[in-house]
This record gives C-alpha cells, sequence and structure tokens, in this order.
C-alpha cells in the first residue's frame, strides 16, 4: 500500500504532528510505501522512518513570506493565525500547498491520503484530488478554529462533509463533526488515542527524599492553563523546599511567556523551565516525578496524561468535555483527579472573573494528589500506535 499523509503544520510538534509521525512509523513497519507533506521552517530537523519521502512547504520563505498557520492561537513555534490571514496570504498558502501535493501524488501514485486537520488544506485537497480516497483526522484545535474563524469555513464545511472517512479521538469530537460538518455519521470513527510504550515506561527513578515533584508538558501558554497552575501554587500550604514544579515545553507567544516567568519567580516554591524535550528525555521527567498537571482550557485527547500515567504519575487535570470517560475505559485505575472547569467563552477563553474559583479548585486537587503520597497504577496496556493504524487502513 502507498500512503501519503499531510499536515500543514510541523509533523514533530504539538499532539497532531506526533499522532502524524506515530502512523507513519507505524506503517513503515509493515512496509507500506509512504510520503509526507508538511508546513516547515528552512532549519528545522524533521525526524521521520528512513525510506519515506519527505516534502517540504517552506514558510518564512519566498513564496510563503510569513510563518507557519497554527491550528491553536498559541503553537510552541512562531506563527500565523488563521483568523489573521488576508485573502492573499490565504491564496498563495493554497496555491504553494497544492503545488507540492500534486508532485507528491504524481510520484508516490498514492492509494490512500491521510490528511490532518478538518479544516482548509484538508477541504482544498478533497476538491483538488476528487477520484483519491481521501480520509481526515479530527485533532479538536480544527472544531475550534471552525467556531472562531470566518476564514472559508462554507467550502471548508462543504468539502470536509465529502471526505471518505473521519477519524475523531472521541465521542465528544464526533459530535462536533456531526454539528459543524454535517458529515454522515457512518463515516466518522472514533479511534481514541496511542503512547509510545516503548519509550513512555516506568523506570524507577524516583526519589523518596520527600520532596513531590509536578510537572506540566506542553505549550507554556495561557490557554494550557499554565498562569493559573502558577497562581495556584499560593493556595498550598508545603513546607518550602518539599515541592517542586517542573514546566516542559516551548511556547511563540513572547510576551506571555515573559509574563510566565515573571510569576515563576515569585511563586512560592521552586519552578523550572526545562524548555522543549524529546521523548525519551519527557519520559525520565515524568519518572522523576510525582504528578502531572494538566490544567488546560482546551484539549483533545491529550497525549501527555497517558504517557505520564504510564510513567507511574498521578494525575491532577480540567475535567475537560469526553475526557473522564474515554480515559475511564482506556486507562482503568488511573490515578486521577479532575478540576472543574471555569467558564469559558470563545470556546477557550477562561472568564476573568471565574479564574480566581478555578485556582483554588485547582490547588485542592493538588493538595490532596500530595497528600496521598502513593501512586496506584493505571492500565494502559489497551492504547496503542498500532492498534490506531490498523483501524484507519481497515
Amino acid at each position: 500500500m502507498r500512503i501519503l499523509s499531510i499536515t500543514a503544520q510541523k509533523p514533530n510538534s504539538t499532539g497532531s504532528g506526533v499522532y502524524l509521525t506515530e502512523l507513519v512509523k507505524e506503517y513503515e513497519h509493515k512496509g507500506y510505501e509512504q510520503a509526507v507533506v508538511a508546513g516547515v521552517y528552512k532549519e528545522d530537523e524533521i525526524e521521520l522512518p528512513d525510506g519515506v519521502s519527505f516534502y517540504p512547504v517552506y514558510f518564512c520563505s519566498g513564496e510563503l513570506p510569513f510563518p507557519i498557520a497554527g491550528m491553536s492561537d498559541e503553537m510552541p513555534y512562531e506563527s500565523t493565525r488563521y483568523c489573521d490571514m488576508t485573502d492573499e496570504m490565504t491564496e498563495n498558502f493554497l496555491r504553494v500547498f497544492l503545488g507540492v501535493i500534486e508532485h507528491a501524488v504524481d510520484e508516490l501514485k498514492p492509494d490512500l491520503i491521510l490528511c490532518h486537520h478538518l479544516y482548509l488544506l484538508t477541504a482544498a485537497v478533497r476538491e483538488r484530488f476528487p477520484g483519491h480516497r481521501i480520509y481526515g483526522f479530527c485533532h479538536n484545535t480544527d472544531l475550534r478554529q471552525m467556531r472562531k474563524t470566518k476564514l472559508k469555513r462554507e467550502f471548508i464545511r462543504e468539502k470536509i462533509k465529502q471526505l471518505d472517512y473521519i477519524f475523531v479521538p472521541q465521542k465528544a469530537q464526533e459530535e462536533g463533526v456531526k454539528e459543524i460538518y454535517h458529515a454522515v455519521p457512518e463515516r466518522i470513527k472514533c479511534l481514541g488515542m496511542g503512547y509510545n510504550s516503548a519509550v513512555f515506561k516506568e523506570l524507577g527513578i524516583r526519589k523518596p527524599d520527600g520532596v513531590t515533584r509536578i510537572v506540566f508538558a506542553g505549550k507554556i501558554a495561557e490557554k494550557k492553563g499554565v498562569i493559573s497552575l502558577l497562581r495556584s501554587l499560593s493556595f498550598l500550604k508545603c513546607e518550602k523546599g518539599t515541592l517542586e514544579l517542573y514546566l516542559a515545553g516551548s511556547t511563540g507567544n513572547t510576551a506571555e511567556y515573559d509574563r510566565i516567568r515573571e510569576l515563576a519567580e515569585i511563586a512560592p516554591y521552586s519552578v523550572r523551565f526545562l524548555g522543549r524535550l524529546s521523548q525519551p528525555e519527557l519520559a525520565e521527567v515524568y519518572n522523576q516525578c510525582d504528578i502531572f498537571v494538566l490544567p488546560s482550557f482546551f484539549e483533545g485527547i491529550p497525549l501527555t496524561v497517558i504517557e505520564a500515567l504510564a510513567c507511574g504519575c498521578r494525575v491532577v487535570m480540567t475535567d475537560l468535555p469526553g475526557i473522564r470517560g474515554w480515559l475511564l475505559s482506556a486507562a482503568p485505575g488511573a490515578d486521577i483527579r479532575y478540576v472543574e472547569m471555569p467558564q469559558l467563552r470563545n470556546t477557550d477563553e477562561p472568564v476573568p472573573e471565574a479564574l480566581p474559583g478555578f485556582e483554588k479548585r485547582l490547588a485542592e486537587e493538588l493538595a490532596a494528589s500530595i497528600r496521598q503520597g502513593e501512586t496506584e497504577t493505571a492500565d494502559v496496556s489497551g492504547i496503542s500506535w498500532q492498534r490506531i493504524a490498523e483501524a484507519v487502513v481497515n
């Protein structure tokens, strides 16, 4: 089988990038011939299996002189918001991407085209290649863009519902796809999420030194709840020196990052910024920490939660729509405490007046997890990229 995978952004950053790359790895194990089209910068190092052809679309270049268009308003690298794209930018975006994709299609002659994000580029691919079998993957940020951004909304809606198949992480996204794109229910399938069990596993390296270590991994951004997390530390009553917070990840918003650094400096406990880590480096950090915290205001299925559970962490996270039910079935016995969400506006923006209460609730659940001390091991054996990869091609 010949498979072409397409994403408008980097294939090795963010959850959707990991998703694409892990599927490519699984299909490489099966001996399928593959190619990938992705939006990148010329200085980027792209990690794909040997033998997978890569067709880059370069941003901040002559034809596309603006940063990568990001599905989230805050990406972990410099990016352009779709809501800020002019007609000229949109036209150039589609022209350059479709030119590269046509070249890839001519050379690979794919049996199957896999497009990540049910948004502008996937809609354009569906229109340009009507005779090809094309599947689309919902990563939740696409639903957010459709709700918040008017950019070619009707064109996107019309073409996405013509995809041969649509894959969603879980039930909440399935309902969103039906509502927003009016897609045929029989063409939608819930896949859940996978994780790399060869990397994310318990290593037995935690130190019994009386210090509780909490880790967050993801974009260092306000909408990921990082500012609220730092504020919540002031509600905790731990002795100084017995609590440490680690923040793993990068940001594309310098002003927001500077504000987060300022809050970290005045926090009552030690806060360490680890930067962007490789998967093995992140797995080691999880294994050194006791609690993984995800105070995000918007997610699909957060891959980091699964990875942290596999490494033996307890979890404290916002009670995101649809996530609790999926984790109950996908990770039996998972040691997770859920924090009631604050009131939101525009899909993922917390109402400022609701944040103090949210931050106090977050601190209460962190405190309960700290007092617990020991972790109940979760069973994540039913979650795998292999299962998802097989479900897609079957």
